[in-house]
């Protein structure tokens, strides 16, 4: 079925993804220092689900649709550029956030939580790429059925990125405390963070890599 060193690779490649700055992480921080841990773990329900959403589609077809429309795929990799790029501009400009910084949100109902989780999941650049392009790579035809692969290693990602994420949530006040303590770390966070942000925006917009075959 699926080999030992394919796991191990997605294992690596979903941990160095999910421990990058983006959409997700600035969502269930801000949400989980605001509401409290109760509402970051109904956000990352719906984050859950998001990744969900994209295995499925993608072993189910969505792959194909892009391979035969490399235009579509493209459009949505720099619209995702666009995204990540105005993220990192709010964290760079004078005056800017650190996402561990404390904002005046207004509190959301469960609902409106957990369906915020799902749609910055699904708009969120750097899943689209992983289950359209990384992932499928490490899938071997020779292996056995390609479908129950896809599966096994997407569902291997999602098993590290909610890990990951469940401890973000769990920490994310007491980071927030120790940064407002600390306002030069606060701003090299915020630094650090508006700069890789940057960087992947670049590097998304300028990729010019196609879809591949689950």
């Amino acid at each position: 079925m699926v080999t030992l060193s394919s796991v191990l690779a997605v294992s690596a490649l979903a941990l160095g993804m999910v421990l990058t700055p983006g959409p997700n992480m600035m969502y269930l921080v801000s949400r989980s220092i605001t509401q409290g841990r109760r509402a970051g773990l109904v956000s990352l329900a719906g984050v859950g689900l998001g990744f969900l959403v994209y295995l499925t589609a993608t072993n189910l077809g969505l792959s194909v649709v892009f391979v035969a429309v490399p235009e579509l795929y493209q459009a949505i990799k720099i619209a995702g550029a666009a995204y990540l790029a105005w993220l990192a501009f709010q964290t760079l400009r004078p005056g800017g956030a650190s996402v561990f910084e404390p904002r005046p949100l207004e509190p959301d109902s469960p609902r409106r939580l957990f369906t915020m989780g799902l749609l910055t999941n699904l708009l969120n650049p750097k899943a689209a790429v992983l289950y359209l392009s990384l992932i499928p790579q490490f899938v071997r035809p020779e292996n056995g059925h390609v479908i129950a692969q896809g599966f096994l290693l997407g569902g291997v990602q999602i098993a590290v990125s909610l890990a990951v994420n469940l401890t973000i949530v769990a920490a994310a006040g007491a980071i927030a405390v120790f940064l407002a303590r600390r306002p030069a770390w606060l701003r090299i966070q915020r630094y650090l963070m508006g700069g890789v942000l940057g960087v992947i925006a670049v590097k998304l917009a300028t990729d010019r890599s196609r879809p591949a075959l689950a």
